[in-house]
């Protein structure tokens, strides 16, 4: 059986990203990285869970754009 990660492909280019990161300077941190490579739709905000530990972020990454476009 092939296991799925969490980076999900759903149109050939396009990836949903979700970070999970100790807090929010980390979350975006790791945003700015990927976009300094790739077109991003950044997110706003981090969303925490209950009973877990640090927060989340999710955007969405086109693979096929530089950043600069």
């Amino acid at each position: 059986m092939r296991r799925i990660n969490d980076a999900h492909v759903a149109v050939p280019g396009l990836a949903v990203v979700d970070v999970a990161a100790a807090d929010d300077e980390t979350a975006s941190a790791v945003q700015e990285l990927l976009a300094a490579r790739c077109a991003v739709a950044p997110a706003d905000r981090t969303t925490r869970e209950p009973d877990e530990p640090g927060v989340r972020l999710r955007f969405f990454l086109d693979l096929q754009q530089h950043a600069d476009t």
